[in-house]
């Protein structure tokens, strides 16, 4: 298995104490692993929205192509 490296995230410390004491409430053991957490649900969120914007597009110009066919373009 490839090992993985890691890198350093600086944020400011009034926002890490505010999510520290959130994550008191939650199975999240460290800040790292909350924030690791959180990053990987919005990339993959974007990467779905991408995804579906792309869907989107080719709808639009199949959609667009048939009306052209049709004389209505």
């Amino acid at each position: 298995m490839e090992e993985q490296k890691f890198t350093t995230v600086s944020i400011p410390k009034p926002l890490a104490d505010k999510a520290k004491k959130l994550i008191e409430k939650t199975g999240f053991t460290s800040l790292s692993s909350f924030v690791e957490y959180l990053l990987r649900e919005i990339v993959s969120e974007s990467s779905e929205d991408k995804k579906k914007s792309e869907e989107k597009d080719e709808r639009v110009l199949d959609l667009e192509d048939k009306l052209r066919k049709l004389g209505y373009m």
